[in-house]
């Protein structure tokens, strides 16, 4: 019973947070993650085990590129599908995700003014994020995680509210 109950309340929350930065309703969002983060320490343990991991992780790289179930995407440094927000407005300079939203999606960040990438086609350049990190952008577009993607390959975001995108290596929304 306390299982259920925290579930459910894992649930509210990420669907208040997400419904925060997509401004859609609850139904728009994917159902919390479940318990497949224990899986999460098998690949990590052996990495030829899951092929979307190993591009990035085999090289020490800001953002690379994986195949995903939505074909060839742009991941950052530990394989994570990389998502466009569609609030952010192309070379502004800035981020449209603050507070509570960058929990749900965490930027991609860099501790270098250049980047380094691989497969990456886009414009890659950076801004300085809401939360005051060097974030990256793609064709002049911050660029993020999703926290609810559990494994390198993983891509519970795409779709989000209809604002928010995986990234092709040309940098291209994937919204199919």
């Amino acid at each position: 019973m306390r299982r259920t109950i925290l579930y459910s309340i894992t649930a509210l929350v990420a669907a208040a947070t997400l419904a925060a930065c997509g401004g859609g309703s609850e139904d728009d969002t994917p159902a919390a993650a479940d318990d497949s983060a224990s899986t999460q320490e098998s690949p990590a343990e052996s990495p030829s085990e899951s092929p979307a991991e190993s591009p990035a992780e085999a090289m020490s790289t800001d953002l690379a590129t994986a195949e995903t179930s939505l074909g060839t995407v742009v991941v950052d440094g530990e394989g994570m599908t990389a998502y466009y927000f569609s609030k952010d407005v192309k070379d502004s300079g800035t981020s449209a995700c603050a507070g509570d939203c960058l929990t749900a999606w965490p930027p991609i960040t860099t501790e270098s003014g250049t980047p380094t990438v691989e497969g990456v086609t886009g414009e890659v350049g950076t801004i300085t994020g809401t939360d005051g990190s060097t974030q990256i952008t793609i064709d002049g577009r911050p660029v993020y995680t999703f926290a609810q993607d559990a494994a390198p390959g993983d891509v519970n975001g795409q779709g989000v509210n209809d604002v928010w995108w995986a990234i092709a290596p040309d940098g291209s929304e994937i919204t199919d």
